[in-house]
């Protein structure tokens, strides 16, 4: 049933190794852009041209050759979100009617909820030199993810109550110079995730839609009086799910580099287990075979995404811009597969939107050992309308302000904190419950206030 799709998709895609507020993954859709310290002062801008550290193997191999000595980095990010939902007539399926939830239908019952709470992001980055034109990178980060945990009888437990996506991507890379203007590299991303999901399922809808309204009243099974669970728990490590990330930097001038970099898609084959909680009264739905534990697999692909950068020194001042486009059309579905025969597959629509990301920064040499940091953004949301936004990853279009320094400690090592805050547009919700059993059909509707503040430290050693 497509309910149960639903509930399974949306963990999937929600984003992140740490906890978040549900769909402000802090890049478009379920993505993380914090996969440094470095550049979250200058709110990632022109991070595929200006090279700051170890970390550039995430954000353009092509920057290797700009290190001049062997590098680790170790970086850490605190994610503090502070959001509220505010219920605005969320509504039981139409056809139970128009009467209080007791005689079948009228509202969802249940408090609002934000479901967020910190999260804790780390990376890790170290390059070594294979020789003068040539050096090699390994990076461990967690460009995606996401984590979410309501209370499980809020308004919207039909939706969703947790979603856990722990994601790490292992990444090693080549960097080459081919001469004093132009350096190339590329990568493998070595993808391996963990997820987790549970929500509410109204049996009692399931009841109506089975019996007649009398037979549920004798059997105690109301809609929303006759609350069951599933859970669902998987992994990807049955299968290797690899992708590519490529690009280069031009030198334009002594002052003056372009960057590009590419990301590919990655195709993950999620396999795992689906539990139910089926309430004594309406255990009669067990006998057609549906709502028995069994085991599950859906197929996951990560967007694609292409960058544009551009960095000037001018004195003391390093002027930086970004465009990022990343592909989040290929999210137009998502279809389970059970191994229990008599459970049909699922299919959920999403319909994403592809996305832009601008950023500019500036970087001040304040003294010798001081950089001062700073740099706006603006980051499209994919999720195309209210009525393809889910609890579990709720969105909208994004503001950064962010600020950073970097401060030498000697020779050999430094480091770096940034600052960012994320102003979010209020997230309107007006989402159907998607499932062949109609009674299900429950409409979550109302919106979200968020903002988002992150704080970032790195520690810089080359050696």
């Amino acid at each position: 049933m497509s309910f149960i799709c639903k509930t399974y998709r949306s963990l999937f895609f929600g984003t992140v190794l740490t906890s978040l507020i549900p769909g402000l993954a802090q890049a478009a859709g379920f993505a993380l852009i914090e996969t440094n310290a470095s550049g979250q002062g200058n709110a990632y801008a022109g991070a595929a041209a200006n090279t700051l550290d170890a970390s550039t193997i995430f954000f353009n191999p092509a920057g290797l050759m700009a290190l001049e000595k062997d590098h680790v980095v170790l970086a850490s990010h605190l994610i503090m979100p502070d959001s509220s939902f505010t219920n605005n007539g969320s509504s039981a399926s139409p056809l139970l009617g128009p009467a209080p939830p007791a005689g079948l239908g009228g509202p969802l019952l249940g408090e609002d909820d934000d479901g967020g709470f910190n999260a804790f992001v780390p990376n890790f980055y170290w390059v070594k030199t294979l020789d003068e034109s040539m050096k090699f990178g390994l990076g461990v980060n967690t460009p995606f993810g996401l984590a979410t945990k309501y209370n499980d009888d809020w308004v919207g437990r039909y939706h969703g109550v947790v979603s856990d996506l722990k994601m790490i991507n292992i990444n090693p890379s080549i960097g080459y110079q081919l001469n004093d203007k132009m350096s190339i590299g590329g990568g493998v991303d070595v993808m391996l995730g963990t997820v987790e999901l549970s929500s509410a399922i109204d049996f009692g809808a399931v009841c109506v839609a089975s019996l007649d309204a009398a037979t549920c009243t004798g059997l105690g099974a109301l809609p929303q009086a006759a609350d069951g669970f599933v859970t669902f728990d998987g992994d990807n490590f049955s299968s290797l799910s690899l992708g590519l990330n490529f690009g280069l930097i031009y030198q334009i001038s002594e002052q003056s580099k372009f960057g590009v970099a590419y990301r590919s898609e990655v195709d993950m084959e999620m396999e795992g287990d689906a539990n139910f909680i089926v309430p004594s009264s309406a255990s009669f739905v067990m006998s057609s075979g549906l709502f028995l534990d069994s085991g599950i697999s859906a197929d996951l692909t990560l967007p694609q995404s292409l960058s544009f950068s551009y960095s000037h020194e001018a004195d003391k001042i390093t002027y930086l811009a970004d465009v990022t486009w990343t592909g989040w059309s290929s999210f137009d579905e998502l279809r389970i597969v059970y191994d229990n025969t008599a459970q049909p597959d699922s299919v959920t629509t999403e319909n994403w939107d592809d996305t832009f990301r601008y950023s500019v920064g500036i970087n001040y040499q304040y003294s010798d050992d001081i950089i001062l940091r700073t740099g706006f953004a603006y980051d499209e949301s994919p999720i195309p309308s209210p009525e393809r936004t889910t609890p579990r990853l709720p969105g909208n279009d994004r503001t950064w302000l962010s600020f950073g320094m970097n401060y030498i400690l000697n020779k050999k090592m430094s480091i770096d904190v940034g600052y960012s805050h994320l102003f979010i547009d209020d997230v309107p919700i007006n989402n159907e419950f998607e499932s062949s059993v109609p009674t299900l059909a429950a409409t979550l509707t109302g919106s979200y206030e968020a903002a988002v503040d992150i704080l970032s430290v790195q520690f810089n050693w080359q050696y």
